[in-house]
C-alpha cells in the first residue's frame, strides 16, 4: 500500500474511492494547509520545469495557477487584489514581453 502524505486535489479520494480501492485523509489545520501548499508549489513548479512538450508544461502551469489562487486566499487575499497588483508592477516596472536580459550595471 503506497503512502503519499501529501496534499492533493479536493476530488482525488473520491475518485480512489470511485476506482475501488481505500485512503485515508485528514483535514489540515491553517499552518499545515499553508505549509504543504508551499510544498505542492515547489513540487508543481518542479514538475513545470521538467515539462518536455508545450502541452505538459501548460497542464503543470494549471496546476501551478490552483495552488497560486489557494495561495492567496492562505494571505488573507483575493486572485482581484492579487491581480491589481500584479498590473501596478507592470504599469512601474513593465512585463517580461520584450525579453530583457540585463548583463550588467555600471555604477
Amino acid at each position: 500500500m503506497p503512502t503519499y502524505n501529501k496534499l492533493v486535489r479536493d476530488r482525488i479520494p473520491e475518485i480512489i474511492r470511485a476506482n475501488g480501492n481505500k485512503c485515508s485523509t485528514e483535514i489540515l489545520d491553517e499552518a499545515e494547509y499553508k505549509k504543504e501548499l508551499q510544498l505542492k508549489f515547489k513540487e508543481e513548479l518542479q514538475e513545470y520545469l521538467e515539462a518536455q512538450e508545450d502541452s505538459h508544461a501548460v497542464e503543470e502551469l494549471a496546476d501551478v495557477l490552483e495552488l497560486i489562487y489557494s495561495l492567496v486566499e492562505v494571505h488573507h487575499s483575493s486572485v482581484e487584489e492579487l491581480e491589481e497588483v500584479r498590473r501596478e508592477k507592470r504599469e512601474i516596472r513593465g512585463g517580461f514581453d520584450e525579453r530583457v536580459y540585463l548583463i550588467d550595471v555600471e555604477d
